[in-house]
């Protein structure tokens, strides 16, 4: 599979590990707008692109492998403001994308046993549910895809929960979500239901970016081939 990573920070560069150890070619490497024409006939040859680039260059990097008709993973976060109207440009020209807020295996099972708790939950009016996430010093979006991911499956089946807030606050309707920058922090999440009794937590911890990039190639190699607009829970086949 030849692959165009948009994006080459420390995501783009496991890609590539992850790439090479599975014998995908590595085509163009992407990493501003000057680059899409600087490599122009490399990124013609690509059979998918992995986009893990900045909130700002996201959505031009979606719209530049749907004009090339380039099947796209995208790993970038703070850009699901405009998800419907790129889902409606993908479905009705016929391209391919797929997305996840966090490509780690582990952490979709984290978000499956988040609904799962949340379910269990959802008639507890003494327990309040809270979001913790903390990563290293250089993540640009706050709070984390992931932690927005979480929060939003808590707001779908908790009914007193209305939206979720970038602060820790006693409005009971806004979900609490704390951030953290620490220095060499990869990820973790930790999803807490307190009550004047006890707290109830289950948390995820990433020791390392390659399991990103593991989840962000295995849903290239799952993409080939269809067309539409997918995220990682129809690829993994989870609920």
């Amino acid at each position: 599979m030849n692959i165009a990573i948009v994006g080459y920070g420390k995501m783009g560069e496991q890609i590539e590990i992850v790439a090479n150890e599975n014998q995908d070619k590595i085509v163009a490497y992407i990493d501003d707008a000057n680059d899409w024409e600087k490599y122009a006939d490399k990124i013609k040859t690509a059979d998918v692109a992995i986009e893990f680039s900045t909130p700002q260059s996201v959505i031009d990097n979606i719209y530049r492998c749907f004009e090339l008709d380039i099947p796209i993973i995208v790993g970038t976060t703070g850009w699901y403001n405009e998800i419907e109207t790129i889902k409606n440009k993908c479905l009705t020209d016929n391209h391919s994308l797929l997305y996840a807020s966090n490509f780690s295996l582990g952490v979709n099972l984290f978000f499956a046993l988040n609904r799962y708790l949340a379910n269990l939950m959802k008639n507890q009016d003494t327990y309040d549910a809270s979001i913790e996430e903390i990563h290293h010093i250089n993540k640009k979006d706050t709070p984390s895809g992931t932690a927005i991911t979480l929060a939003n499956d808590i707001i779908k089946t908790i009914d007193n929960k209305k939206s979720w807030i970038n602060e820790i606050n006693d409005n009971s309707s806004e979900l609490s979500i704390k951030s953290e920058r620490q220095s060499n922090n990869v990820g973790t999440h930790i999803v807490s239901y307190t009550s004047e009794w006890d707290t109830i937590e289950i948390k995820h911890t990433a020791l390392n970016r390659k399991s990103f990039a593991i989840g962000a190639v295995k849903s290239a190699h799952w993409l080939m081939g269809k067309k539409g607009f997918f995220n990682i829970n129809d690829m993994l086949n989870l609920k």
